[in-house]
């Protein structure tokens, strides 16, 4: 009589992991750059407050949309956790448990930042704020909202950073992925980590060419996409078991 080392089969296989990640990886690259560079500095005049009320006013749909883009990213982010913690399991369940949570705990921050672009859309729908605190406060809130959004974001890049790390240095281990990727990515988390501490740590420096060094990560999708979604899963060892008499 025998049974599978593993004791169950996997729900889901390697092959099917790595589809799921690179296809949410591709909807984030094509979404967030949608709202982050199209929808909102079409509407945000950062040095008008009253300009940019204005125009979420007028285009709130506009809004809506933005933060549609966002929240599909957020979760295809937690989407993605959960393909690699699949795909990298064989390598580490540990150390890719551990890498999950990180992706995990930066989507979290980061859907509680965009809770602060849903609360202007309220602001700017409700009457009751006009009526109670004027024009002027209103906008006054409306541009502490879109700053804390900004800045919450962004600081919850420190998280994703340390993630890219960790995830190079499994890959790295893995074994079955490329090397390079590797290199790249925790280049990329680096990076992101280097810009995110700038403003903090060194404001005054400037690095025109940091963005180069953000595209492990789309790099790495490409090989999920042809490469990755052609490895097998590894074939879990025989183990005879003795009936007892």
């Amino acid at each position: 009589m025998t049974s599978s080392g593993g004791g169950h089969r996997p729900d889901i296989s390697m092959r099917q992991a790595a589809l799921i990640a690179a296809t949410c990886l591709l909807v984030m690259s094509a979404l967030s750059p949608v709202g982050f560079f199209y929808l909102f500095p079409r509407l945000i005049a950062r040095a008008d407050i009253l300009q940019t009320s204005q125009n979420i006013q007028a285009h709130q749909g506009l809004f809506l949309a933005g933060i549609f883009c966002y929240l599909v990213t957020f979760i295809c982010d937690i989407l993605v956790a959960w393909a690699l913690y699949v795909f990298l399991r064989p390598a580490s369940a540990s150390l890719s448990m551990l890498v999950a949570w990180f992706r995990l705990a930066y989507a979290s921050m980061a859907l509680v930042a965009l809770l602060k672009l849903v609360t202007v859309l309220r602001v700017v729908r409700t009457s009751e704020y006009l009526d109670a605190f004027g024009r002027n406060l209103q906008n006054a809130q409306i541009q502490l909202l879109l700053i804390s959004f900004r800045y919450d974001w962004a600081f919850s890049m420190i998280v994703f950073g340390v993630h890219l790390g960790f995830l190079g240095y499994l890959v790295y281990r893995s074994g079955y992925v490329p090397k390079l990727l590797a290199a790249l990515l925790a280049i990329n988390g680096l990076a992101y980590l280097i810009d995110t501490l700038r403003p903090y740590l060194f404001p005054a420096t400037a690095l025109p060419y940091l963005p180069v060094l953000f595209f492990g990560e789309l790099i790495f999708m490409l090989w999920l996409f042809f490469w990755g979604s052609k490895i097998q899963d590894p074939v879990a060892d025989v183990v005879p078991i003795r009936a007892t008499p």
